[in-house]
């Protein structure tokens, strides 16, 4: 197991966590049962008067994954990574609205437009962006009680040493202080993905590149500027890009496009990180907040890997660092299906319907459960997630593929269905 297991007495009381080894001890000798399978957590059969230590949770939010981190003290206890779908829920909306739009134009072609009055709240998100927030504080909220947490740690802001050293600083002065540049080389790096424009290396020193020389008419212009290392930087000169990269087309057209690619995961940040830290003051904890310099600095001076998770256990004030958590839990939100109950085509054309049961023989579509065949041809021990039918006869998705046809007289629950799926 990777984590540390979280405990809890018989009155659901958090308790510290304990190692794996004892976690087995305790249910081997029946003195505790399996809780939950993830996060897994056990619960004790008896109550427990100690005043566990307390847990800090920290969380490195991000556009497409969140790192999550338990510290207790300067120990990293449990880690995870939450993946996010926002991606997924702005195709099905755009989709949606691409069949209503068709729908509109073919029954109600003559009706005036109503655009008009339509108004959206303060404050008000996409859904693709709300979805982060929602899908971060639900983590919260669950792991709180499996975890004697009392604080929180956000990633809130990138650094900033001009006001940290002049809180008054505006204007020019703030735009072309002794840090000017710094914002766009950051920018630069999260766009570029931290490699070499023209030869995609990583882990050298990269530098700021025009790709239309200056000494040709090329401007400081964000759109003009590009990363790459020294030996490309040296090569390529004062030449034109089209010059010279013109023995490498596929490499010329993935820079050109590039160039105009917005950096959209940036934006998705700048738009939740304030949402996100309001929605966590509702939990009536103490909230530390930290900058993305002082994680990287964290991370740099105690030599740990680059991952999610690991960011998270370096925000706010890190002096040292112990990780027993070997492995993150890798979450990945999933969702819950689809309300929709007519299936189309790319046309907008129904193709299915679906049945409004979805609970057969006490199964659902997307539990995990573990089936033991003992007859017939599929003799063996089954771990995935289920496919039901009103039939009986199952499917269950395992790591080593489908297996089709499985009874559910075989089956039993081990985790029921909750929008999301794990690995390790």
């Amino acid at each position: 197991m990777s984590n540390l297991v979280l405990v809890l007495d018989t009155n659901r009381k958090p308790l510290n966590p304990c190692r794996p080894g004892v976690a087995r001890s305790l249910l081997r000798l029946g003195k505790a049962k399996v809780f939950r399978r993830f996060p897994f957590t056990i619960v004790l059969n008896k109550a427990v008067d100690d005043n566990p230590q307390p847990i800090q949770l920290k969380l490195d939010p991000g556009s497409k994954t969140t790192g999550i981190a338990l510290l207790q003290g300067n120990q990293v206890v449990w880690g995870a990574e939450l993946t996010h779908r926002g991606q997924q829920i702005k195709d099905a909306l755009e989709l949606r609205r691409a069949l209503r739009r068709g729908r509109r134009n073919r029954k109600t072609r003559y009706r005036q437009p109503r655009f008009l009055n339509r108004t959206r709240p303060d404050g008000w998100l996409a859904p693709s962006l709300q979805h982060r927030i929602e899908t971060i504080f639900t983590w919260v909220n669950r792991l709180r009680r499996y975890a004697p947490i009392t604080g929180i740690s956000q990633e809130v802001v990138r650094f900033d040493l001009q006001q940290i050293d002049n809180p008054e600083i505006a204007q020019i002065e703030y735009q072309q202080g002794t840090l000017f540049g710094c914002e766009i080389r950051e920018y630069l790096l999260a766009k570029w993905e931290q490699k070499c424009a023209y030869c995609s290396i990583q882990n050298v020193p990269l530098q700021i590149e025009h790709i239309q020389p200056k000494a040709k008419g090329g401007t400081n212009r964000i759109s003009n500027l590009c990363l790459a290392c020294e030996p490309c930087n040296i090569k390529k000169g004062t030449q034109n890009i089209e010059v010279f990269l013109k023995n490498k087309p596929d490499v010329l057209k993935r820079v050109l496009a590039q160039v105009k690619r917005p950096s959209k995961d940036a934006a998705a940040i700048n738009s939740t990180r304030w949402a996100l830290l309001k929605r966590l003051k509702q939990t009536d904890l103490p909230i530390e907040t930290g900058s993305g310099g002082q994680t990287k600095y964290n991370r740099c001076r105690l030599e740990l890997a680059k991952t999610h998770w690991i960011d998270a256990a370096c925000v706010g004030k890190v002096e040292q660092l112990e990780i027993l958590a070997k492995q993150p839990l890798l979450i990945k939100s999933t969702g819950h299906g689809t309300r929709q109950m007519c299936g189309t085509d790319k046309y907008g054309f129904p193709t299915r319907h679906r049945s409004r049961t979805q609970i057969h023989k006490g199964f659902q579509t997307g539990d995990i459960v573990k089936a033991v065949v003992s007859c017939g041809k599929k003799i063996g021990i089954y771990i995935g997630r289920v496919l039901c039918r009103a039939t009986g006869s199952f499917d269950i998705v395992t790591k080593d593929g489908r297996i089709s046809g499985i009874s559910y007289r075989y089956c039993f629950k081990v985790h029921q269905k909750d929008g999301y799926s794990y690995a390790f």
